[in-house]
């Protein structure tokens, strides 16, 4: 495993800016087309009892949720950030990883099918410094759907075989990481081979990935899920690709731009 970076403050930063962020989660939330649920996933994320900011990327959205976001009274550890057009998931993330200030990050997906009360769980791994990286395992039930299940699946054998991972659940949402290991991986993904890729470059720097349960109430695609077909096969493509490419060319230079994505409104907090 390597050694996370600590948080220590830098000369710029003050006690009461360190004191802030530490422990403190970022919970990344990428949004595209959920008006009819972007209420009661942020009264879900604010009940967690847990020390975080959340991070809301509007991906374009077409159904009214980003005016919703707009006109909504948002707490004071809420940033909301608009991508002028729609990008995919992995696009949000690499945007919203601009934003994010706490000492971790984790990825909630929009679509409720994860609950936030698992926070504490996923997070005790990285508290109790047994890893610096956590994949949330969802019940081992076909009951999301026997293509899902099984594409599921299969992603993760591959990943066991490529990496030797010996993980349970590779395309699970809930992933959450130390940042100063994610801020070292220069993440390409514009769509769903963000779980992929980051989960590739993450094994080839032995990191080892910690696992814990979570519950897990799966949608359909008549509900609004939106991984298609053609995500699996970039998937397993994603996966060989990193296995077999040089690991020199991927590392994030520290003078790099994150995410070249434009942004057409963001509503930040103040520190």
């Amino acid at each position: 495993m390597t050694s996370a970076t600590s948080l220590a403050p830098s000369p710029h930063t003050t006690a009461a800016s360190y004191a802030r962020w530490a422990g403190c989660v970022s919970v990344i939330v990428p949004v595209y087309n959920e008006i009819a649920h972007v209420d009661e996933l942020l009264q879900a994320i604010h009940a967690s009892p847990v020390k975080k900011e959340i991070i809301i990327v509007d991906d374009g959205s077409t159904d009214g949720t980003r005016e919703k976001l707009q006109a909504m009274p948002l707490a004071d550890d809420v940033t909301v950030v608009f991508h002028e057009k729609n990008c995919g998931k992995g696009a949000a993330i690499r945007t919203a990883l601009q934003y994010a200030r706490g000492e971790y990050i984790l990825i909630q997906d929009s679509d409720l099918e994860y609950d936030p009360q698992d926070y504490p769980a996923l997070l005790q791994p990285l508290e109790q410094r047994r890893s610096n990286v956590v994949y949330g395992v969802r019940p081992d039930r076909p009951e999301r759907g026997l293509r899902f299940f099984l594409g599921a699946k299969l992603l993760t054998h591959l990943t066991n075989l490529l990496y030797g991972a010996r993980i349970r659940d590779e395309a699970t949402c809930y992933k959450v990481f130390r940042r100063s290991i994610i801020s070292q991986i220069d993440l390409q993904c514009r769509r769903f081979e963000f779980c992929p890729e980051v989960t590739a470059k993450l094994c080839r720097m032995n990191e080892k990935i910690a696992e814990v349960p979570v519950s897990y109430v799966p949608r359909s695609s008549s509900e609004g899920k939106k991984i298609r077909h053609s995500d699996g096969w970039l998937a397993i493509w994603t996966l060989l690709r990193y296995r077999f490419s040089r690991r020199a060319r991927w590392p994030k230079s520290v003078h790099e731009v994150e995410a070249p994505f434009a942004v057409s409104f963001s509503r930040v907090p103040p520190e």
